[in-house]
């Protein structure tokens, strides 16, 4: 199968979050990016797995200008065959989906996948809006993926459990945790990566519907109270006089 794997940089985990004085940008002054988990941990391990047992190829694509090279070479040490980037930076879902489903559908691939979110925006919108732009089926926060000749059959978390589904390729697929287990690169793949092509294409046309006013921290903890496990009743007064319900 030909399969495209939609990847991102996210700042690590243990970042601390900061924006520009005006407040509408994250400030990236001294921040270690990574792969965004969703995309590399899931999405494109799966498709490794599945190249490696049924032959094909796996292409990564990025939307981002030359500061995420280092990480689409990351991608490339965990097994990628070759790897794309647009030229732009990707400041709307929208923006970004429709710069992936061009691409896609003027190279005929058989599956594009990605992360269920990343984990600094967290939208889950990019997957859905490639499979709307190109006309194919969408699955959704699977967990779980077999795959047999052009038929896949699909395990996605759903709330309250778990649904399977049956889809024919080609199809877009968000990938949650579960799908597969993260691979750690190792020194000949991280030599290969550098051998290995990545083409820099100029963004298609494609519009801006969404706009950053301001970004704002949320609210600093206040004050915790402990209650003793002998003292129900000073528990139950608080609940009723001073509890808040967010």
């Amino acid at each position: 199968m030909k399969i495209l794997v939609a990847i991102s940089k996210a700042p690590d985990t243990t970042t601390k979050i900061k924006f520009t004085a005006d407040n509408k940008e994250f400030d990236n002054s001294g921040v270690q990016f990574i792969v965004n988990p969703y995309d590399e941990w899931y999405a494109l391990v799966r498709a490794l797995e599945i190249k490696e047992a049924g032959g094909g190829s796996v292409t990564t694509i990025t939307v981002g200008k030359e500061d995420n090279d280092p990480i689409i070479r990351k991608a490339l040490a965990v097994g990628a065959d070759d790897a794309v980037r647009v030229n732009a930076e990707p400041k709307d879902a929208f923006f970004t989906a429709s710069q992936i489903a061009d691409y896609a559908q003027k190279n005929d691939f058989d599956l594009v996948l990605t992360g269920k979110e990343t984990i600094n925006y967290n939208g889950s919108q990019v997957g859905g809006m490639i499979a709307e732009l190109m006309g194919l089926p969408y699955i959704s926060n699977a967990s779980k993926m077999d795959i047999d000749g052009n038929k896949a059959t699909i395990i996605r978390d759903i709330q309250g459990g778990k649904e399977k589904l049956e889809v024919e390729a080609p199809f877009v697929l968000s990938a949650a945790k579960g799908m597969a287990e993260q691979r750690i690169p190792n020194m000949r793949g991280i030599m290969a990566a550098k051998r290995k092509k990545l083409e820099v294409i100029e963004p298609a046309e494609a519009e801006m519907l969404t706009e950053v006013t301001s970004y704002a921290l949320p609210p600093e903890k206040g004050e915790v109270k402990l209650i003793d496990a002998e003292n129900p009743e000073e528990l139950i007064k608080l609940l009723h006089n001073e509890a808040k319900i967010i």
